[in-house]
């Protein structure tokens, strides 16, 4: 029975399983309950099952066996013994006594004489001798008394009693067996436990099937509740969490939801800091600068190289604000989602070009060697050449920044196919410090800085990923600490043109 439960509560989760939207997945606390709440009520209901099925027989048995005992009494050997200190024989005592006999619709008596032979049975039939473990007991035990449950000669399972009857002097002459026959009651107590084992599976699926519901109304709410802080923790602070139930997991979810209002503003605060402040910076920043290469670029005859070195200083530290500031505009714009393109027909590999030249001047003035190889091949696209220049600066930019002077510069462009679509691969290839395994999963994440020694703000690689994805491109990285980064960026094109040849 309890394998038949078994085989019932897999079917269940197997059903369960291959549910539709909304079901319960059979894991985590899904599971840990099923297995604790149902597993310890089915240990109880199997153990009372058990309990019950074994007290219900003991019962049965033990009012056969007090009836069939009550035939093989020591009143009855008494009997006996009296009548024969009487002179009366053996024969003519069972036959007064099975007249005597009570219970000869629910049992049988024989009595048998010292060579086993059934003598007198109360059912009038002549009984042919045969083997009886409890009359061989009966006459060598002392007492005289024993008790058999097996199998007749005929068959049938009975459960016999049978005693010794001894005279005054304590010899054995014969004995008393009673029988009956416990096929019937075997039957009503396999019913009986077919009805409770009914019972004990219609339980076990009430139980079930009320917890399920129960767990759905928490593991449901839960998922939600994760799901949305996951996609708040990403960044999208539009998210909100449905209230279901008024307990616990509803004012969590109001929590929650008030959470993501409040960081929502204070977000929208920062950005439109940043994007105030960002303005008003450009201005001053921008005179300054002029102002700066206007007196640089003027009769210096009469200046004296502090005052040039001075001038030289202040355009160029203007110079890397003026940038600083239009990274903080550009994180603004992506914030907001106020990041757009001005498209036109575009050669991505010319505007890459155009970008070398200007980089290639300043790296080697600093030290470094650029190498490169790209295809003459003209690649037409629309793209938004400003911001493809800004891209490709800024990862030249950062491998100049995290590699020490007398390094190289590798740049490598080409043509590749992928979902029969033409793409355009820049990879650039620095041999600086590298990125660790655990800092290269967030480099791209906005205010991320996995070397904190070099300057920069951090948000350079996030508005250059963006950029790239709003072209419909992707931006790969791939760094061994200590040796350098190779950072591949796909640009999608329209025409590749081939040169004609003159």
């Amino acid at each position: 029975m309890i394998y038949r439960f078994k085989e019932y509560i897999q079917r269940k989760l197997d059903n369960l399983k291959r549910s539709n939207l909304k079901d319960v997945k059979i894991e985590g606390i899904t599971k840990r309950w099923l297995i604790n709440i149902i597993g310890v009520i089915a240990v109880i209901l199997v153990a009372a099952f058990i309990t019950a099925s074994v007290g219900i027989k003991g019962y049965y048995y033990n009012t056969a066996e007090n009836i069939v005992s009550s035939g093989a009494s020591e009143s009855a050997v008494k009997y006996f013994k009296n009548n024969i200190d009487s002179g009366y024989s053996l024969e003519s005592s069972a036959a007064d006594y099975v007249n005597s006999y009570p219970y000869k619709n629910r049992t049988t008596l024989w009595i048998i004489d010292n060579d086993g032979n059934v003598i007198l049975s109360s059912s009038g039939f002549k009984i042919e001798k045969q083997d009886m473990p409890d009359y061989n007991e009966a006459m060598t035990k002392n007492g005289g008394l024993s008790k058999f449950i097996g199998k007749a000669q005929n068959g049938e399972k009975i459960m016999a009693v049978c005693r010794a009857i001894t005279d005054s002097n304590g010899i054995e002459i014969g004995a008393i067996r009673v029988m009956t026959v416990i096929d019937e009651i075997d039957d009503q107590l396999h019913t009986i436990s077919f009805i409770m084992a009914v019972a004990f599976i219609f339980v076990m699926g009430i139980i079930y099937y009320s917890n399920r519901f129960f767990i759905r109304s928490i593991i449901t709410p839960v998922k939600e509740i994760n799901d949305a802080t996951t996609l708040i923790a990403s960044g999208n602070l539009d998210v909100r969490i449905e209230k279901q139930y008024n307990d616990e997991i509803g004012d969590l979810a109001d929590s929650i939801n008030t959470m993501a209002t409040e960081i929502a503003a204070a977000d929208k605060m920062k950005n439109d800091f940043i994007s105030t402040i960002s303005h008003e910076l450009r201005t001053p920043l921008t005179s300054i600068k002029g102002w700066g290469e206007t007196l640089t670029l003027g009769n210096q005859d009469n200046v004296d190289e502090l005052t040039k070195k001075g001038l030289q200083v202040i355009v160029k530290e203007a110079s890397r604000l003026e940038g600083f500031v239009e990274e903080l505009l550009d994180f603004s714009r992506l914030q907001s989602g106020r990041m757009t393109l001005r498209l036109t027909k575009t050669d991505v590999l010319a505007e890459l070009l155009d970008t070398l030249f200007t980089f290639t001047e300043r790296a080697v003035r600093e030290g470094y060697n650029v190498k490169y190889n790209i295809p003459e091949t003209p690649s037409v696209t629309n793209a938004d050449p400003n911001r493809l220049k800004q891209v490709f600066m800024n990862i030249l930019d950062n491998a100049l920044k995290y590699s020490r002077p007398g390094s190289s510069i590798f740049v490598k462009a080409e043509f590749i196919k992928e979902e029969e679509k033409d793409f355009a691969k820049i990879v650039i290839v620095d041999q600086g410090c590298g990125i660790s395994a655990e800092d290269l999963p967030h480099v791209k994440e906005k205010f991320y800085k996995a070397n904190m020694s070099v300057r920069g703000s951090g948000i350079g690689l996030a508005v250059t990923s963006e950029i790239v994805n709003l072209h419909g491109g992707k931006l790969d990285i791939d760094s061994v600490e200590g040796k350098g980064t190779m950072v591949s960026i796909f640009l999608p094109v329209d025409e590749i043109l081939e040169q004609s040849e003159e």
